[in-house]
């Protein structure tokens, strides 16, 4: 009798169920490491603790899917309880994860025949168990690493600085995922330095504190591990790190903000004979696989491709469809709010509920009915620009997400009125702390070097990490917002613009906008602009938060000193710390001389000598890291007032040049 052919879903069903088999025999069986402790002592097989450990073993294959990857299991009471602490790598899907973790709890055991305490990775799970407490502490050892074969060439100075940066910049952000999840991984990628792929990750039971200081002890070993190998990792009980020139991780699950390229083949990858392979990395890692099963699946998915390969279509087309898939769609008709809410909300625009006022428009505070606290912006009606245009600019802004950015929440416009609505943020603006003589004793220096690290991250997010690489053009004081916990948010986005081409190219525009005094030179005169124009407004804002000056900007007197000026003078002499607020009593002093160094850099008058914002942010996070000398800076105060400007400090007219986006 024939048999009858299959119907292309019912392959498809097929093939998802022997391959989803295949694969995860294949993944759960890449064993990296596995330590047997004789610290703690032996069971007998018959003992309770061996009952135990069989119980909860047994138990692991049976657990509940968690999306966080993290699973504490104990059996057992007093000195015959058994703990096991499992974690899964931050990217891996939950089935996979289970899969891992009941497979490694069956090898430990098998490894480990008596040990009372015993740990095992793999490459997408760990499982440890042992008799003594170890949920909530920190623990080094043991440990272990692989190193690639390869090493870095070129300019390693440049290569060691972008590496603990980005590493660094991964250990801040997972130290601040929370009971949940303490993972990040992220590229760094620079002009003329190879780009990097990281990884980090806690045991999410860890403090922030803790996880914090137990990946800084991990980077520590670098040196002596990895000095100078193009890929790296480290792994300890709580924590663990990677690093590599290719991307190792799943950059969707691993929500990387722009899609790398593929990796390429380890350059020197050799096999050697038995259980072990050489990967490239020079150290063995035992692979529990069989070949046939391997031979199967790699038939299995060449003769699925081969069956469902569709026939060719227009390119131009295949192009489309992807675009349409892939992009992310945020209408504008999500964003609408209903005027009269907002009108209602902000009990019709009152005086008593105005937060300020500048030259784009007024800001309101209101509450939804849903007890929601917002902020309105209610934009000037002169600003001219129509309904498309105004959709246009709050998508925009909607489809930027970071913790140190203002949120949108949406929009709303009535005839000729045009709202834009944010997220409340508490404490208003950073120059209400700054420059008053009472607030500004709510901010202390460290609490002044997080807002500095904050608004430098936020920068680096609109610069480079962004899928919209955008110039904010108006960065200042009063454009920093402060959270309830005193964390800066940038705001006010009324004359960002797209820059979608490298960090070195500049624009031009015949019209400029932004504030006095903010504004370096070659924008404020020739209408030139770039990602170093926002570098340079940061640079005067760095110096205005550690002098607690405002840097003032006067037409009236050729020996006017701005607050640029008195840096630079001040650091020629050798007095900086005539510049330090007298406020800042306490609080390291080589901190406040390092990011008054960082802020000069930030001025310097030759474009090409401001760094970028993603060294600006390494400068920060590293205190070990060696500061060039400042260059003379551009004293804009004092050229720009020889030009007929406007008599506002503000310059609102949009830039309408066609050759700026």
């Amino acid at each position: 009798m024939a048999s009858l052919p299959l119907s292309s879903s019912a392959c498809l069903r097929l093939f998802s169920v022997l391959v989803l088999v295949s694969l995860q025999f294949l993944a759960v069986r890449s064993q990296q490491y596995h330590f047997c402790s004789n610290d703690r002592g032996n069971y007998t097989v018959n003992s309770t603790f061996a009952t135990n450990l069989n119980s909860l073993v047994s138990s692991l294959s049976s657990l509940q899917r968690n999306p966080d990857g993290f699973y504490n299991v104990s059996v057992g009471e007093t000195t015959n309880m058994v703990n096991s602490v499992s974690l899964c790598r931050g990217e891996v899907a939950p089935v996979d994860c289970l899969a891992c973790v009941s497979a490694a709890g069956e090898e430990i055991t098998r490894r480990c025949p008596n040990q009372k305490e015993a740990i095992i990775w793999y490459d997408s799970c760990m499982v440890r168990y042992t008799n003594r407490t170890i949920l909530n502490v920190m623990e080094m050892r043991p440990a272990f690493y692989m190193a690639n074969g390869n090493n870095f060439t070129g300019d390693l100075e440049g290569i060691e600085m972008a590496l603990r940066g980005l590493l660094e910049g991964l250990r801040d952000r997972a130290g601040e995922g929370g009971v949940r999840k303490k993972f990040a991984a992220d590229r760094f990628n620079a002009p003329s330095l190879p780009t990097l792929y990281g990884m980090v990750q806690c045991s999410p039971d860890l403090s922030e504190q803790d996880c914090s200081s137990c990946l800084t002890r991990s980077f520590g070993d670098i040196p002596a591990c990895c000095d100078r190998r193009i890929g790296c990792r480290l792994h300890t009980p709580t924590c663990f790190f990677r690093y590599e020139t290719y991307r190792f991780y799943d950059a969707t699950a691993a929500e990387e903000t722009v899609p790398p390229p593929p990796p390429p083949p380890p350059a020197n990858e050799t096999s050697t004979d038995g259980e072990g392979k050489k990967n490239g990395y020079g150290e063995k890692v035992v692979i529990f696989v069989f070949v046939p099963v391997a031979i199967i699946a790699a038939l299995l998915i060449t003769s699925f491709i081969v069956f469902l390969t569709p026939r060719k279509k227009n390119p131009t087309t295949r192009k489309h469809e992807t675009s349409e898939v892939t992009e992310e769609i945020i209408s504008a008709d999500s964003l609408l709010f209903d005027f009269r809410t907002i009108r209602e909300a902000t009990d019709n625009f009152s005086p008593e509920k105005k937060l300020g006022q500048g030259g784009f428009g007024t800001v309101y505070k209101g509450m939804l009915r849903d007890g929601q606290e917002i902020a309105v912006k209610r934009l000037s009606r002169d600003t001219g620009q129509g309904e498309t245009e105004f959709k246009n600019e709050v998508l925009l802004v909607a489809k930027l997400q970071h913790r140190n950015l203002v949120r949108l929440l949406g929009f709303s416009t009535k005839g000729n009125e045009r709202l834009l609505v944010y997220e409340f943020v508490k404490n208003a603006s950073l120059d209400n702390f700054l420059f008053d003589a009472v607030k500004k004793r709510y901010l202390d220096w460290g609490k002044r070097y997080e807002i500095i690290g904050g608004i430098a991250r936020g920068l680096l997010y609109l610069h480079e990490d962004s899928r919209l690489r955008i110039i904010h053009r108006d960065l200042k004081a009063s454009n920093v917002l402060l959270d309830e916990e005193m964390n800066a948010k940038i705001a006010d986005f009324g004359v960002a613009r797209l820059f979608d081409i490298d960090q070195t190219t500049q624009r031009f525009t015949s019209k400029i906008v932004g504030t006095l005094g903010y504004m370096p030179p070659e924008y404020a005169m020739h209408g030139q602009f770039s990602f170093k124009t926002d570098v340079y407004s940061f640079g005067v804002l760095v110096l205005e938060i550690v002098s607690g000056k405002r840097n003032n900007w006067s037409r009236d007197g050729e020996d006017a000193e701005d607050l640029v000026s008195l840096a630079w003078r001040n650091w020629r002499e050798g007095t900086l710390l005539n510049l330090i607020d007298p406020s800042l009593r306490y609080g390291s002093r080589n901190e406040m001389l390092r990011c008054i160094s960082i802020g000069l850099l930030c001025v310097q008058e030759k474009v090409a000598n401001r760094p970028s914002m993603a060294l600006v942010v390494m400068m920060l996070s590293s205190h070990s890291l060696a500061l060039p000398v400042p260059t003379p800076p551009a004293f804009s105060m004092r050229h720009v007032s020889r030009f007929d400007l406007p008599s506002s400090d503000n310059l609102n007219s949009r830039a309408t040049d066609s050759r700026e986006r």
